[in-house]
């Protein structure tokens, strides 16, 4: 997927509005995970399938890449139904544009340059469809957490940037179409903006910006979404001096608070909850690795027991004379895999009326959350109302 760059476009929304924030990151290993594997090979195996439509890839060498992908740690049935997801809408894309442009240019996990913007900026776009007057960009997402949108997101404008410099030259691009596929999610948001809009966007927001991280310079603000993945964010200061704001509070009991104090503390809540969580990971890595912290130690946690060989196990009570029954436990499965031996259909069909779904156990969350608010007949205002 290519290699790191200081201003990367995936991080580009931390940087842009958090600029001490990348020099800061430099201070720590910029380690891997088992879920940025798995995108990886996600990436491979849609670049394969779309390699054979397009004529990439030859069908005599897509057979062996396959048999090879598929021995691969990460292969499932879950991740290939995923992939299939991006790679039909891919093809619609595809198809759609060569209806409308006879020599469409598509490309697949294609390098693009940014750096006349951020110094040293390139990324890979997933699929990039360039076409008489529209530019396509298509980025799939491997996540099932977060839902991501592509409305205005920062790392996508800058994949969008890195192909209309590249192919500007060749073709009139009037409109810039960007796209997130994110299968686990049922999530495809398309955003789309002007050519110029896009240029203007690079020339007075991302430039300065850029400048700004790549010289350390600018401003720290910690959020919940620059904080969320950026490497410094268990020892950042900035971010403990303003979580710690909330001390002048003194930790009063919340029936002592006024309703604006109240809305003050529940707006900065989650992330003072998750900074004391990345507090405690850090420093417990640390811990593990032999570093002291007074009043602290390490100890073994509670483990369970467990069959070292299953098969041995088996083996064993079988030939003592136990029975199936009474080896093993039969559970009904759950309803989502149950879903999935049967179909969807067949599903429906056959456990019509079986199926229910309780309404959840009201909870508060932030305006942002994009779930219906719910209609409550009672009130607690009069709990807040402050003596004159």
């Amino acid at each position: 997927m290519g290699m790191h760059c200081l201003l990367s476009a995936s991080s580009a929304h931390r940087w842009i509005h958090c600029n001490k924030s990348a020099r800061l990151e430099e201070n720590f290993e910029n380690s891997t995970s088992v879920f940025a594997e798995e995108g990886t090979y996600m990436h491979e195996l849609g670049e394969l399938r779309l390699g054979r439509y397009i004529g990439a890839v030859k069908e005599s060498n897509y057979k062996k890449k396959l048999k090879a992908v598929q021995l691969n740690q990460f292969f499932n049935s879950e991740i290939e139904e995923s992939v299939e997801v991006y790679v039909a809408f891919a093809i619609e894309l595809i198809e759609a544009t060569r209806k409308s442009c006879k020599d469409p240019i598509i490309l697949l996990e294609q390098r693009l340059d940014f750096s006349k913007y951020v110094k040293s900026g390139f990324g890979t776009g997933d699929l990039v469809i360039v076409a008489d007057g529209t530019l396509e960009i298509v980025d799939l997402k491997g996540g099932a957490g977060v839902s991501v949108s592509a409305e205005c997101n920062p790392q996508m404008q800058l994949y969008a940037l890195g192909a209309l410099i590249l192919f500007d030259c060749l073709y009139d691009i009037k409109a810039v179409r960007m796209s997130i596929c994110q299968p686990r999610l049922n999530n495809i948001s398309t955003y789309e903006l002007s050519a110029e809009e896009l240029l203007a966007w690079a020339e007075d927001v991302l430039k300065p910006a850029a400048q700004l991280a790549w010289d350390g310079e600018g401003e720290f603000e910690p959020s919940e979404y620059t904080c969320k993945f950026c490497r410094a964010k268990a020892t950042c200061r900035a971010r403990a001096e303003k979580n710690l704001e909330m001390a002048r509070f003194e930790f009063r009991q919340a029936s002592l608070l006024t309703k604006d104090e109240i809305t003050e503390v529940l707006s900065q809540a989650d992330d003072i909850a998750k900074w004391c969580r990345d507090i405690w990971a850090w420093a417990e890595a640390m811990a593990i690795d032999g570093e002291d912290f007074e009043g602290f130690k390490v100890v073994s946690g509670r483990s369970n027991r467990a069959y070292g060989d299953e098969k041995s196990v088996i083996k064993k009570l079988t030939e003592a004379g136990y029975s199936d029954d009474e080896i093993y436990a039969r559970n009904l499965k759950g309803i989502t895999a149950l879903e999935k031996v049967l179909g969807k259909k067949v599903f429906s069909e056959v456990l019509a009326g079986l199926i229910t779904k309780p309404p959840g156990k009201y909870t508060m969350v932030s305006d942002s959350d994009k779930r219906q608010a719910v209609i409550l007949n009672n009130t607690a205002e009069a709990e807040f109302k402050e003596e004159i």
